[in-house]
């Protein structure tokens, strides 16, 4: 028996059509390497998608790539993820599953107040396979505190459960302010444990079998490319796991520690050291830190370093500057209190560092609010951003 086992694709992540690229591209290679290392099925856990109601070219490549490998035999088995679900409950697998394109393992009734789980059953190795779904804000915790433990980890056989949460004990150092459930929440007997939601490479032995997450199969965000730079899956076979990674493009990645510079001389700097750096063809991310000697942020011609790297070919160029100040920033030091006090604290304090004409506190506590909108089940982005722009006109005066 051999599978893989993948999480967390987050197809719609990405804004920038060159990224969205990437991600598909990774998520069509590893179901392409999948095949080539001659799995019987594929596990997905959870995350297939960024939101529930996708944009549609990033459901029309799923649906394209999970056509072709059922057109292989190959099945793909399921769990709904805290990004598939929408506010109502409903979620993009369950229409791939109406059309054969994948079977969602989650699957059960409640009997005497307990969630009992079913198995569904690999025709070709009879593995034994479900699994819980995850929410987001840790809401599928409940699911586990009525489960019938018994029901599962009496079956017999070869056994695979899914999940979709963090586990306290497989947390990496930099994700652990990140909520999360005790290992013992996973039913003990099962031969493996195939884990999403953690964007980071783990395993462990728990009970009888092993406990992976494989992390994204492409980075989702700017500190996970310039952390990993690719994704992966796990290849298993028996009980015996090989993670496989997904490298689908050449990363580079700048540091620049900006402390008491001036904007002239880290932008001096940065262009020297683009000069010296073979970037053909590749994705570059590029962070700056510290609190600038003199000038600000936007004295930094950015434009002109974009230029310089994309005249050395770069595929794709990220800047992050959330770690670097100008000297006349001031750190904002409120007391605790109430969320409203908090805000409306910190909006006074930036008022009077900018200063921001007018005593504009309502207004901006009336932006933070339109800003806060949330898109609605089943609305058009145009649509959306056209309501928006409306009520943004409105509070500010100008419909």
């Amino acid at each position: 028996m051999k599978f893989a086992h993948m999480a967390d694709l987050h197809i719609g992540s990405w804004r920038e059509p060159k990224l969205r690229d990437l991600s598909a591209k990774a998520f069509t290679k590893a179901l392409e390497k999948a095949l080539k290392l001659g799995v019987d099925f594929i596990l997905f856990s959870g995350d297939l998608f960024n939101t529930s109601l996708p944009a549609m070219d990033g459901l029309k490549l799923v649906v394209e790539k999970l056509k072709w490998l059922k057109d292989q035999n190959i099945p793909l088995y399921a769990i709904a993820g805290s990004h598939d679900f929408s506010p109502s409950g409903r979620t993009m697998v369950e229409v791939l599953e109406k059309a054969g394109l994948l079977k969602n393992v989650c699957q059960g009734n409640i009997e005497n107040n307990t969630l009992k789980l079913q198995f569904t059953i690999d025709p070709k190795t009879q593995a034994k396979i479900t699994g819980m779904l995850g929410k987001k804000g840790m809401l599928d915790k409940i699911y586990y505190e009525n489960l019938d433990y018994q029901h599962l980890e009496q079956e017999p056989g070869y056994k695979i459960f899914m999940f979709h949460t963090a586990i306290s004990e497989l947390k990496p150092k930099h994700l652990e302010q990140m909520e999360a459930q005790p290992l013992s929440i996973l039913p003990q007997n099962f031969n493996y444990y195939a884990g999403g939601h953690v964007h980071h490479k783990s395993e462990m032995e728990y009970s009888s079998g092993l406990v992976t997450f494989p992390g994204a199969l492409f980075p989702n965000n700017f500190s996970e490319i310039e952390k990993y730079s690719y994704g992966g899956f796990y290849l298993v076979e028996e009980n015996k796991a090989e993670w496989i990674p997904l490298k689908i493009i050449d990363h580079f990645k700048f540091e620049f520690d900006c402390q008491h510079k001036s904007a002239q001389e880290v932008e001096k700097t940065v262009l020297e050291e683009i000069s010296m750096k073979d970037l053909n063809k590749v994705l570059v991310t590029m962070r700056f830190k510290g609190i600038l000697g003199s000038g600000r942020i936007g004295d930094i011609n950015f434009k002109e370093i974009f230029k310089k790297i994309y005249e050395k070919n770069a595929y794709f160029v990220m800047r992050n500057t959330s770690q670097l100040k100008s000297p006349d920033f001031e750190e904002i030091k409120i007391d605790s209190g109430s969320v409203e006090d908090v805000e409306d604290n910190l909006i006074r304090e930036h008022l009077g560092q900018f200063m921001i004409k007018g005593g504009e506190l309502n207004l901006t506590k009336s932006l933070m609010a339109v800003l806060n909108t949330e898109k609605k089940e089943g609305e058009h982005v145009h649509d959306f951003e056209d309501r928006l722009k409306a009520e943004m006109e409105k509070v500010l005066g100008l419909d």
